[in-house]
């Protein structure tokens, strides 16, 4: 039980860690406090590495061994900051939800196999006496692997969902709630016998069925939910860390792990009340699943106005004011640099130019944030739902590009839609919409056809918008 003796500078260390990733979060609220919100994140992690390693690693006294071990501990690091570095660098931006469910995989399994570390040689971990493992570690443990197991194979699922390998549309397995009610009552029952007994087969049937219940939990989620899952996911695997933190006796594991879990939470709080959704409600899923449209063809065949770039350039020099609203069409095609450019354009021409984001546009939280971030659109032009709503009555041009679900007035009017009750920009009071979009063919990815597109003040602009706003924009000269 030696090393599990206080270290208090290691302590201090830590708490120093604890405040930077708060001071993280904080700064992660603004676009114009991100940058330093990263800084201090990555200063805070650099300060619990180091102090890790510097408490933890075997000296060189005890021979050739603790070296053997430095030299693997240094080259996992170099290994892991590599592949970090070089997807930092290559991702693109349209890539990034799936990035975030794979690096929620990557948490999900490091509580895994630590979970796993920790059962097979307890006396290392300092959490049994006599190979009889301690009460309190049992239940560290038993929850530990069962989130980190659910947060592994449901960020696959995600990853999967997101990067095209599977469908959007909700997969529908007979009799799931009760099937998922069994595992997780079983997952429980299990974790409660754990704490009686230790048998293996205990402990690896919980692992066994927390995998399979990651899977059966995000399999019937549909793409409109994507949202919502990414940030659940995110909970889970913050709880995971705080679990293993305790097993580990490491301070800062447990800081991070509540502070990731409790701000994933809130975050999925915060995207089912802008879906008018339940929590609850999400985790059963199937949100678009028995739609009309949930083919991804357009419900019915209706008249509509078909415009070109350059009626859209005289349209947009003519207005006194114009609203971007982006959406998932926009980071497929990455016009967010043409559509700042085009921004700018108007701005000269001394329109007032203002870009308003839905909570749940694109695939993750902050999704459309984020790329307009990296196009330098200026923080003060961005308004979030509840602050432009308003203003689309008084509105010459709503410049829609790639949005679809997040502008269908059938949330607000048609109770058999799957979004109704979805709090949605009302971008048909605009005098003129200008709707970018790929084809007439398709629908959103709630499944859901858009009323907007066949309005008498509605012009449609089919085709790539990237390429549609860079004609736009060669029409403004």
């Amino acid at each position: 039980m030696e090393h599990l003796t206080v270290n208090p500078f290691a302590s201090l260390a830590y708490l120093v860690a604890g405040v930077c990733f708060i001071l993280a979060l904080r700064g992660l609220s603004s676009p114009a406090t991100s940058q330093r919100g990263n800084r201090m994140g990555i200063i805070g992690m650099t300060i619990a590495v180091v102090t890790t390693l510097v408490t933890h690693v075997p000296t060189l006294d005890a021979g050739a061994l603790d070296a053997v071990t430095i030299v693997e501990i240094l080259a996992a690091i170099g290994i892991g900051a590599a592949i970090g570095i070089v997807t930092a660098r290559k991702i693109a931006m349209t890539d990034m939800p799936q990035l975030v469910a794979a690096f929620h995989s990557l948490v999900g399994m490091a509580a895994v196999l630590v979970a796993a570390a920790a059962f097979l040689n307890p006396q290392a971990f300092g959490i049994a006496e006599n190979g009889v493992i301690f009460v309190q570690s049992r239940i560290e443990m038993g929850l530990g692997i069962a989130i980190g197991a659910i947060t592994f194979s449901g960020s696959v699922i995600a990853f999967l969902k997101l990067n095209g390998n599977m469908g959007g549309k909700p997969i529908m397995l007979p009799g799931r709630h009760v099937i998922n009610l069994g595992v997780l009552a079983a997952i429980l029952g299990l974790i409660a016998y754990f704490t009686q007994d230790q048998s293996p087969w205990i402990f690896w049937t919980v692992t066994i069925l927390s995998f399979a219940i990651g899977f059966l939990l995000i399999i019937p989620i549909g793409g409109a939910d994507m949202p919502v899952v990414v940030s659940m996911l995110n909970s889970y695997s913050g709880w995971a860390a705080a679990a293993m933190g305790f097993t580990l006796h490491n301070t800062a594991m447990i800081i991070t792990g509540a502070l990731v879990g409790s701000s994933g939470a809130i975050l999925s709080y915060i995207m089912c009340k802008a879906m008018n959704r339940s929590f609850i409600s999400v985790i059963a899923g199937g949100f678009g699943g028995d739609s009309a449209a949930a083919s991804g063809e357009a419900k019915e065949q209706r008249p509509w106005k078909r415009g070109s770039a350059e009626d859209a350039a005289f349209l947009l020099g003519q207005a006194e004011q114009v609203i971007i609203v982006p959406g998932y069409g926009m980071a497929v095609s990455q016009a967010q640099h043409t559509l700042r450019e085009m921004g700018d354009k108007l701005k000269a021409h001394g329109v007032r130019v203002k870009y308003a984001i839905h909570p749940v546009a694109g695939r993750m939280p902050g999704h459309m944030n984020v790329l307009l971030a990296e196009a330098n659109v200026p923080y003060d032009d961005v308004f979030e739902l509840e602050d432009i709503n308003s203003e689309f009555a008084q509105t010459d041009i709503a410049f829609v590009i790639g949005a679809n679900d997040v502008t269908n007035p059938a949330a607000k009017t048609d109770k058999t839609s799957p979004i109704y009750g979805m709090p949605v920009l009302d971008v048909e009071k605009a005098k003129t919409v200008l709707f970018i979009k790929r084809s007439m063919g398709g629908v959103g990815y709630a499944g859901v056809d858009n009323d907007v597109f066949y309005m008498d003040n509605t012009m449609m602009l089919l085709g790539d918008a990237k390429k549609m706003v860079e004609e736009i924009v060669k029409s403004l000269d």
